[in-house]
């Protein structure tokens, strides 16, 4: 029987960051799904608990609005998705949602809110609603769009632990997307978060069309940073009516789960988050994602503006699994 070769980094083991090439990603792949589902379980035990996932909450804290034309995102002004633009919630009901999403089991709470990229009035706005979160013993995750110079530190100062900043897919895939900034753009705000002293929070969206070989790019990009994400959260396309990809063919489901389990393996210290799109996953899907390495959930009722399982369903499930929440 012929046996598959695939050349590829040093063991996960090593504490030296791994650079991964499209083209070893690509291999991951193809492997025959067992295979790549038993070695993704191999390095996430290496690495993990394997029945234990961190549960975040998101709130969007301002909505719509926003300028860029981003070809998935119902909160653009360039896209007639009915979403209704929102003003930055007072400081109040932020604090009163976080400790809703605490009393719910969640341990990170995450505030997003759609711009381009704030003011620094908007950031000293922001970093009081930090500090009050924190104060309720939450670790404390933010996506504002892009940074400019002092804005992160500001952030940090204020007890932000995490930055959100996604990259969405692979760069030769970027410009199909997205054209009011360029990805190098992007990786200007994660570089100050860096800086600051802050962990990243990184990923991207699959299901947008792209080729397997753009899924495979988009996370060799991730893996091969200096210092590989935090949190990689890997989303499945929301098709919303009046966004430029609503008509996008489904992503075959077992796609999207070798998406996870090549993500596990090529960054083996990350939290790899089942984000958007599992409002439209099954149970047996999700269970099948959280076997290929997913270790983290955005837990609660939405995300931003669009559905995600109810609270009590994914109490439900992870207790059927047998996994814990941490």
């Amino acid at each position: 029987m012929h046996t598959q070769v695939i050349h590829l980094p040093p063991s996960s083991r090593s504490q030296v960051p791994q650079r991964w090439t499209t083209e070893q990603v690509e291999a991951l792949f193809a492997l025959p799904f067992s295979d790549l589902m038993f070695r993704a379980q191999q390095v996430h035990r290496e690495h993990f608990d394997p029945n234990a996932i961190q549960r975040s909450t998101l709130l969007s804290i301002k909505t719509g609005g926003c300028p860029e034309d981003c070809g998935y995102c119902p909160q653009s002004v360039r896209h007639d998705t009915g979403v209704t633009s929102q003003d930055l919630l007072p400081v109040e009901d932020v604090l009163a949602a976080a400790r809703a999403a605490r009393d719910a089991g969640a341990t990170r709470f995450c505030m997003g809110a759609a711009w381009r990229g704030p003011k620094d009035r908007d950031v000293e706005a922001v970093a009081e609603m930090i500090s009050a979160v924190k104060g309720l013993g939450l670790e404390t995750c933010a996506t504002l769009g892009m940074l400019r110079e002092g804005q992160a530190e500001t952030l940090k100062k204020a007890g932000l632990d995490y930055y959100n900043h996604n990259i969405d897919t692979a760069p030769e895939f970027y410009g199909d997307v997205i054209g009011t900034r360029t990805q190098e753009d992007r990786f200007d705000t994660l570089e100050a978060v860096r800086e600051a002293g802050m962990n990243v929070c990184c990923g991207g969206i699959v299901g947008m069309g792209e080729s397997r070989r753009g899924r495979a790019g988009l996370i060799a990009t991730l893996a091969s940073m200096d210092t590989p994400p935090e949190s990689v959260p890997i989303n499945n396309l929301v098709k919303v009516e009046g966004t430029p990809l609503a008509d996008t063919p489904d992503l075959d489901p077992f796609e999207f789960v070798r998406t996870i389990a090549c993500a596990r393996i090529t960054m083996p210290n990350s939290h790899v988050r089942l984000s958007a799109g599992r409002e439209a996953m099954n149970d047996q899907m999700q269970a099948l994602c959280f076997l290929a390495g997913a270790n983290s959930i955005f837990y609660g009722d939405k995300l931003l503006t669009t559905g995600n399982p109810q609270a009590d369903n994914d109490r439900r499930l992870l207790e059927r699994l047998g996994i814990r929440s941490v």
